[in-house]
């Protein structure tokens, strides 16, 4: 052989030999990319605190702990204009007799240090008390009001149950229409009293977005209380809330001088049955709160038809005809509270 043809034939050796290698286990190839085993996932955000009575941000769970202090609040003509009604999360209103109407203040989310003027308690505080779980503030009220105020076990805070610190008079107002009192220093009583400091409410359905559902277009509302207590309110776009009209008059707040608003305007339709008469032969009612009847929801420009719901230990439920729950807006609420013989306008 010649050399050219030996070396051809070496060289085709090697290229089977180095074939038949390539049947063996391959060599293990490193990488730098870490093991996965599922999919990566972004962390979920953090839901805000939000106090219960209004849906706003709260600072902190210790803060939504702490009780609410419900107070009287008187709505004579010689009371006006009151004190930081504007900064309560919630209001009660109803007739308590002669047609005119008192306010159960409900403070959680704020604590101002000048409210009122406060005046005595009625049977249907007896219902809305229990409900919010509440510190008690009045002053004055009938043998059998403040009986039924022993007996329901509430947490009285009242001039009637001897408490006088949180109390102060103010030199501008005639008797009995100048009394007022601060929600810090009623906590603060109601701690040397050993009544307990926290306690958890059940809040309102809010609205997540600001969007409204479809409702009746309702600009403003007639409530006719009484002949001698009308009151409107008229929705202000700018604010996105409703402000309170009282026999004709804007119904300002004495601490800022404007015209109060509420977020939410609910009427509640409710049994009044008579109860009492004082001296002047005016009938007192009580008023079932605890229960259910028909509601109307003003929020956002717009009114919805439902009716209420509530036990003896939280607040009510709202809910529409066809048995959906109706969501309050993030802010204020007013109830006002009406006989079932009572019918509003709205326009």
């Amino acid at each position: 052989m010649t050399r050219r043809i030996i070396a051809a034939i070496l060289m085709l050796s090697f290229v089977l030999v180095g074939a038949a290698g390539c049947g063996a286990e391959e060599p293990e190839i490193v990488t730098g990319w870490p093991d996965v085993s599922g999919e990566r996932s972004e962390p979920e955000p953090i839901e805000p605190i939000l106090w219960p009575l209004t849906g706003l941000e709260a600072p902190s769970a210790e803060a939504i702990a702490n009780r609410v202090v419900s107070i009287k609040v008187e709505n004579s003509r010689e009371s006006r204009p009151q004190a930081n009604l504007q900064l309560a999360d919630v209001v009660y209103e109803s007739v308590t007799e002669g047609g005119i109407t008192r306010f159960n203040a409900l403070f959680h989310s704020e604590a101002p240090t000048a409210v009122g003027p406060v005046r005595s308690a009625r049977l249907s505080d007896i219902d809305i008390v229990p409900q919010y779980k509440a510190l008690f503030c009045f002053s004055g009220a009938s043998t059998s009001v403040n009986s039924s105020v022993r007996a329901a076990g509430l947490d009285n805070l009242s001039e009637d149950a001897g408490v006088t610190k949180p109390f102060t008079r103010s030199g501008e107002r005639p008797r009995p229409h100048n009394l007022y009192t601060s929600v810090p220093e009623l906590r603060a009583e109601a701690g040397d009293r050993s009544m307990a400091a926290t306690a958890q409410v059940r809040g309102f359905a809010f609205k997540k977005s600001s969007s409204v559902a479809t409702g009746t277009p309702a600009v403003s509302v007639d409530i006719p209380f009484s002949s001698y207590n009308q009151v409107t309110w008229t929705y202000d776009s700018a604010t996105d809330a409703y402000l309170r009209v009282n026999n004709g008059t804007p119904f300002t707040d004495d601490e800022t001088g404007k015209q109060v608003s509420a977020r939410n305007v609910v009427v509640l339709w409710a049994k009044y049955t008579a109860a009492s008469q004082d001296k002047a032969g005016s009938t007192t009612y009580d008023i079932s709160l605890v229960g259910s009847g028909e509601a109307t929801v003003f929020c956002g420009g717009q009114a919805f038809a439902g009716t209420w719901e509530a036990g003896a230990d939280a607040p009510p439920v709202f809910k529409a005809e066809d048995g959906t729950q109706i969501e309050l807006l993030p802010g204020n609420t007013w109830f006002q509270v009406v006989n079932t013989s009572v019918d509003i306008s709205m326009k």
